[in-house]
């Protein structure tokens, strides 16, 4: 999820001297930010706006300061004021758009972004931020058209392509997702994400050599990647090199001891191979993390 966070210093200059004190207060708010000390810029953006009420700088950076203070609802709360004032500011909206994505308020998410494009149509993180929201509604159709237009506007940007493969993946167009893998691959080599989610794609298509190829360039950028492992596990079974498969099995419960789908399939693979004492060891264990499937293979087989 792409964010802006901008301190805007400009701030209009006043004739009285009360209104200087407030572009005073303002920019020592501005240097306290600077700063990290966003208590302090509060207080004195505070000021600034008990002063001059209607100056939308000022919410704005005081929402911003609230923001690193994870405020989030004061912090829509000012960006929302900046906007009553000042409906065109684009950035306000973007940054009220992604606390509503942080809130899991996609909706709101989304209309903030719409905003933003209207007042910037080439606002590329705008698109790419409204596609994650839309993503997270399910709507993947509506998703793929904002990482679309992101990539026409940016032909280099990877998590793009990488969040428009994901979606095709999830609507089974596997050889798109692939596609999109691919772009992200070969703009970030060590991509370990864009590598997993091809394996799984190819794995799909039955492509297991593929698979497994993907798998093992993850896991060498990443060697704690468990997932990977028995990822590549289960292609290895699949082309009936079961040693192999329980290998990786036996990796990815090493690095994730709960893993219950990794003890069934090692299981499965020692049956395979006719160790049966091995598989109901595993079965048993899985059984004690809780998996009910293999209650019946214990049953049936272990005893």
């Amino acid at each position: 999820m792409k964010r802006t966070l901008i301190l805007l210093i400009a701030f209009t200059s006043f004739g009285l001297s009360a209104q200087r004190t407030a572009e005073d207060y303002f920019n020592r708010g501005i240097s306290k930010s600077d700063l990290k000390n966003y208590y302090g810029a509060i207080r004195d953006f505070t000021k600034a706006i008990k002063l001059r009420p209607n100056v939308s700088i000022a919410y704005f950076n005081r929402g911003i300061s609230k923001e690193n203070l994870q405020d989030y609802y004061g912090a829509i709360a000012d960006y929302t004021k900046a906007i009553e004032i000042f409906p065109d500011y684009s950035e306000v909206y973007f940054n009220r758009g992604y606390l509503k994505y942080v809130l899991l308020d996609y909706e709101g998410a989304i209309a903030d972004y719409t905003k933003v494009i209207e007042l910037e149509p080439n606002y590329e993180d705008a698109y790419y931020n409204r596609g994650n929201s839309k993503s997270n509604l399910k709507d993947y159709y509506g998703a793929i058209v904002d990482y679309t237009k992101v990539i026409e506007l940016n032909p280099n940007y990877e998590e793009a392509y990488y969040s428009r493969g994901y979606s095709k993946y999830v609507l089974k167009y596997y050889y798109g997702a692939i596609a999109d893998f691919t772009k992200v691959i070969e703009l970030d080599p060590t991509y370990v994400r864009a590598y997993y989610n091809r394996a799984i794609s190819k794995a799909i298509l039955k492509d297991y050599e593929g698979s497994i190829a993907d798998d093992t360039k993850a896991l060498e950028f990443d060697p704690n990647y468990f997932i990977a492992y028995y990822n590549r596990g289960l292609s290895k079974h699949k082309l009936k090199d079961y040693y192999g498969a329980i290998a990786d099995y036996t990796k990815a419960i090493e690095l994730s001891p709960y893993y219950i789908s990794a003890y069934v399939n090692r299981g499965i693979s020692k049956e395979n191979l006719v160790d049966i004492k091995g598989a109901c060891r595993d079965w048993k264990k899985a059984e004690k993390l809780g998996s009910k499937r293999t209650a019946n293979w214990v049953r049936d087989q272990c005893n």
